[in-house]
């Protein structure tokens, strides 16, 4: 009992301590995500319960999330104007919420693996089981209740290109299923070494080819780094700026300020023109332009510094649309309904010309940050959005053109979802464009976050990205993965740098994304073939309890 009690107890906390040391942010100590989850899968199997199992999992994922998480207080209480009881209590129940997969994962796991007191020590079949269950866990996180894939294992590599290029295979979640898969072979290794039963010798076989997948892995990643790296140097060179302006976002939607935010964004751009003639892009943050753009005088400087520069120039802004007459009779007529009047989180794109070339909608919009769900009930989360309004979605994955340029957009939040990015190259983007504003999550450890979750777009899709954030971070990332240039938070810069444009398809892209859902497919088909067996072993059980009975009221 003893026993049980500290395994409940210091398996938890290391596991969420060395996760929390090793995602960026806090520490950053990648090599730490390689061992981290074995204490987890050590007391997940050996607690004598699944119930238990899941209650240290989800000990285990709070202290983890609390860790992860914390900078919800200050979106919360500095911006959103919530008391700081208040964001504390929003920021329990969010870690709550993301630390139910992990207990899920722990009692899965409990029920699915082989215990001590079977006689016949941990099954190979670990080695596949809590992967496959792991990521298919994390895909379910990211679709349910709109999608909360935060920081997936896999994300905590985004700074060692060589080890992240199988992406462009089956995306992060391929990362984070060799990540989990890794953890796993130490712990199965542990485990027969101190093991008193003596496994079959083909575990020991399954166990070396499952070795041998893990080096072709780390093979083909090394391999293909080289590769892209040659063909990014063969394609089609644009150089492009990406401004990072630093307004505060206390200051951002004041009409007083406006002018001076204007001003300091074309400031910024026209200096780096300076010793650089020859830029294709200007990309600005997302909403730089504090104003509907349709309504205000001063988009006429915007526009006039594109022509005179001789370049495209990609900003976000907020946008409205008009329901026309005839639109909403329409809609009356197949019994649908249409707001009067529909407000976007908007990218514009202005040509050389400086007339509008071309205009994307971000379509996943942050819940209570753009929109807030069940609002009639929900009421004391409005004072969150009361200062960017109650956006609408886009619905066009359509990359915005300009010359050989073809950008796919990504609006702060829309990073983090893969699907997006997949779909804008699917649809003929070259070359990916993350526009942000992450001053709300102040100088935490969400920009780096974000950062990183953004680096693998690149190389899922094998498209450069230009990222233009408004307090950092702001950069180039190669097809590759590769950071060319980053700059700090909170600081106003300007950052050129030559991208590359590619065309090519990758697995991902055409297929490979379902690797994530074939291991949510695969976990419900664990889960029904245990039950399954448990029942016919059951019904054996019962059957011969029943011939034993009958033997004895023979015998009697």
């Amino acid at each position: 009992m003893t026993s049980s009690k500290s395994t409940s107890f210091f398996a938890p906390a290391a596991s969420a301590l060395l996760l929390a040391l090793a995602m960026p942010g806090l520490v950053g100590c990648w090599p730490l995500l390689f061992i981290a989850l074995v204490p987890l899968l050590w007391a997940a199997r050996t607690l004598p319960s699944t119930v238990q199992s899941g209650c240290m999992g989800m000990s285990s994922g709070l202290l983890y999330h609390l860790s992860l998480l914390y900078w919800i207080v200050i979106v919360l209480e500095h911006y959103g104007g919530l008391h700081a009881s208040v964001a504390i209590i929003v920021l329990v129940l969010l870690a709550v919420y993301m630390s139910a997969y992990t207990a899920f994962f722990c009692m899965i796991l409990n029920r699915l693996t082989t215990r001590p007191e079977s006689g016949k020590g941990l099954s190979v079949s670990v080695l596949l089981i809590a992967p496959v269950v792991w990521v298919g866990l994390d895909v379910a996180r990211g679709w349910l209740f709109s999608g909360i894939p935060w920081m997936d294992l896999g994300y905590g590599l985004h700074r060692e290109p060589l080890l992240i290029q199988t992406a462009d295979l089956g995306g992060h979640h391929l990362i984070t299923f060799f990540i989990v898969q890794i953890n796993t072979l130490i712990y199965w290794f542990i485990d027969r070494i101190f093991s008193a039963a003596k496994a079959p010798k083909r575990q020991y076989l399954l166990a070396v080819m499952v070795c041998l997948s893990l080096y072709c892995a780390g093979g083909y990643s090394m391999v293909r780094y080289r590769q892209v790296v040659s063909e990014a140097a063969a394609a089609e060179q644009i150089t492009a700026l990406a401004v990072q302006g630093n307004v505060d976002q206390s200051e951002k939607w004041s009409p007083a300020l406006k002018v001076e935010t204007i001003d300091r964004y074309l400031s910024l751009s026209a200096k780096a023109f300076q010793s650089e003639n020859k830029i294709s892009l200007v990309v600005w943050p997302e909403t730089a332009l504090p104003f509907y753009p349709h309504r205000e005088p001063l988009i006429s400087r915007v526009k006039a510094f594109a022509k005179e520069k001789q370049t495209y120039l990609l900003t976000g802004a907020p946008y409205f649309t008009i329901t026309l007459q005839e639109q909403k009779a329409a809609a009356e007529q197949f019994n649908d309904t249409l707001r009067p009047v529909e407000y976007f989180n908007s990218a514009l794109m202005y040509d050389r010309t400086g007339q509008l070339n071309g205009r994307y909608n971000k379509q996943h919009l942050v819940p209570f940050g753009e929109y807030v769900p069940l609002s009639d009930y929900l009421w004391f989360i409005r004072p969150l959005v009361e200062l960017v309004g109650d956006f609408s979605p886009g619905n066009s994955f359509e990359p915005l053109n300009a010359d050989t340029i073809k950008a796919g957009v990504l609006i702060c939040f829309e990073s983090i979802f893969p699907n997006i990015a997949r779909r804008e190259t699917a649809a003929g983007a070259n070359l990916l464009v993350s526009m942000t504003n992450d001053a709300w999550y102040g100088k935490s450890s969400a920009p780096h976050h974000s950062w990183a979750m953004t680096i693998m777009r690149a190389v899922e899709n094998r498209r450069s990205i230009v990222r233009a954030a408004n307090t950092g971070i702001s950069g180039f990332i190669a097809p590759t993965g590769a950071i060319s240039s980053e700059s700090g938070l909170f600081t106003a810069e300007a950052l050129t740098d030559t991208v590359a444009l590619m065309t090519e398809k990758t697995v991902f892209v055409q297929g490979g994304y379902w690797f994530g859902t074939f291991c949510l497919t695969l976990t419900g088909l664990f889960l029904w073939s245990h039950a399954w067996m448990e029942r016919r072993r059951r019904r054996e059980l019962k059957r011969k309890q029943e011939v034993l009975r009958q033997q004895r009221a023979a015998e009697a």
